[in-house]
C-alpha cells in the first residue's frame, strides 16, 4: 500500500467540511458548468474521465484504469463521466457507480461505490461501497457482476 495507509483523517473546518470535501464540491460545480456549456457529449465526458485517471498517483491510477476497463466491458450502456472529480459511470445522466481513489480524501484504500440508481437492492440492507486494496481475477469478476446488476 502507499503512504496513504494509516494517514490521519483530514482536519475538519469550522463549517464541517474538509478541504478535500470542499474541493470535490467545487469540482462537481465545474463539471456541471462544463456539461451545460457543451451539452451532452459522451466522447468528451469519456476523455475528461481518462484525463482525470491519468492525473492520479501510480497506485490509484493503475487501479482506476483496471476498474474503468472492467466497468466499460461489463456495462457498455453506462456512460463514463466525472462526478465530484471522480470517475463515474452513468445511466440517463445519473451516476450509477464511481471509483473513489484513496488519495481523494486521504483514505487508506480506494472504493468502488454505488448510488441509489444502482439496482443492487437485496433485502432490507445491502452494501453501497466496496473497499479495494488489490484486484485479483476473482475480485474483477465480482466487480463485473455487480456493475452488470447495477446497470439493470
Amino acid at each position: 500500500m502507499s503512504a496513504q495507509k494509516g494517514a490521519p483523517a483530514a482536519k475538519k473546518s469550522a463549517v464541517g467540511f474538509t478541504a478535500e470535501e470542499r474541493a470535490a464540491m467545487k469540482e462537481h460545480a465545474e463539471e456541471l458548468k462544463k456539461s451545460a456549456r457543451r451539452g451532452p457529449d459522451k466522447a468528451a465526458d469519456a476523455a475528461d474521465l481518462l484525463a482525470k485517471i491519468a492525473e492520479m498517483g501510480d497506485e490509484d491510477r493503475a487501479m482506476a484504469e483496471r476498474v474503468h476497463a472492467i466497468i466499460t466491458a461489463a456495462a457498455p450502456t453506462l456512460a463514463p463521466k466525472l462526478w465530484y472529480g471522480m470517475p463515474a459511470y452513468a445511466k440517463d445522466g445519473k451516476a450509477v457507480c464511481f471509483f473513489q481513489p484513496a488519495a481523494k480524501f486521504k483514505a487508506r484504500y480506494s472504493t468502488l461505490g454505488f448510488n441509489d440508481t444502482a439496482t443492487l437492492d437485496d433485502g432490507p440492507m445491502w452494501p453501497t461501497a466496496y473497499a479495494l486494496t488489490t484486484l485479483t481475477p476473482a475480485i474483477e469478476a465480482e466487480i463485473a457482476a455487480l456493475v452488470k446488476r447495477a446497470a439493470g
